[in-house]
């Protein structure tokens, strides 16, 4: 049986459709069809049931992929070892929020840029990350949302507090029995956040109050670090997560508004397309970042 169309098939049976597929294999989709057709003809069985959106394995399908996988993931394996050592330097492709991965992730894989690994980095929504990775624009995605399905592999990788934080001078306006109080927080001070759907703040009230936050930001900036910088200049209360906020708290330029004996947390994961840790260059970075995050 020819390697090719078992690869091409795996591919497919990850994907769940001839689309993705063809774009990770760099195929058109009507080889990818032609090569599944003819691996239908050779074993005289249906592989997949064709739908308006994408396919789904036969029972036939789904024991074939359970049994050719590991073996095509070995053999994957073994060719990007040797040519892992034919080549001086190998490119890992992250992708993430823009915030944890500049003072988390890149520092972390920063060592191996001397063991011969080169990093490209893009920053995006979780939704935006898995796409990329899905289409094979990533090796790697750090992302807040737990993908579906087959194509992708998700780790944990860590949790995120979440802090309810202000400058020193809007937390003087308020007193222990106004921070028990949701609606009376926002009624007294202004909001800084990175969307108008308020995520973060939404988030926390949830958690913490149990209420939705009826309040508009009077300050939205795209980007975690403008709002704790906006935050410490006076502009209002964020929500943040702690490992970006801590020095500004030790500083005394933030101060946090409550510590609830529960904070609200948010898990990142580390997600990867299935079978592509048989790439030495991406496991090496995948472990990299999963021992980093031991000590977060």
């Amino acid at each position: 049986m020819d390697l090719a169309l078992l690869r091409t098939f795996v591919t497919v049976h990850r994907a769940g459709s001839f689309t993705r597929a063809a774009a990770l294999l760099g195929l058109s989709q009507p080889a990818v069809t032609g090569q599944i057709r003819t691996l239908e003809r050779q074993l005289g069985r249906p592989l997949f049931l064709r739908q308006a959106r994408g396919v789904t394995p036969t029972t036939i399908g789904d024991e074939l992929a359970h049994r050719a996988a590991p073996h095509l993931d070995a053999l994957l394996e073994i060719a990007e070892a040797e040519l892992d050592s034919e080549s001086a330097v190998r490119t890992v492709h992250l992708t993430g929020p823009p915030e944890f991965t500049a003072l988390r992730a890149l520092p972390a894989l920063t060592p191996l840029t001397g063991q011969g690994l080169a990093l490209r980095t893009s920053f995006g929504t979780a939704e935006e990350s898995l796409d990329g990775l899905a289409a094979g624009r990533h090796d790697i995605a750090v992302t807040t949302a737990r993908p579906r399905g087959g194509l992708l592999s998700a780790t944990a990788l860590c949790d995120e507090e979440h802090v309810l934080v202000a400058a020193p001078r809007w937390a003087s306006h308020l007193g222990p029995d106004d921070l028990r109080k949701g609606h009376v927080v926002l009624e007294q001070l202004p909001v800084v956040e990175v969307h108008e759907t308020l995520p973060l703040v939404s988030r926390y009230w949830h958690s913490v109050f149990e209420s939705r936050p009826a309040a508009a930001g009077t300050v939205i900036a795209p980007d975690l670090r403008a709002v704790l910088e906006a935050a410490a200049a006076g502009a209002g209360l964020a929500v943040l997560p702690r490992y970006l906020c801590e020095e500004a708290l030790a500083q005394g330029r933030l101060v946090a508004l409550l510590e609830p004996a529960v904070p609200p947390l948010r898990t990142y994961f580390l997600v990867v397309r299935t079978g592509s840790l048989a790439h030495p260059h991406v496991a090496r970075a995948h472990e990299c970042l999963l021992r980093a995050a031991a000590e977060w």
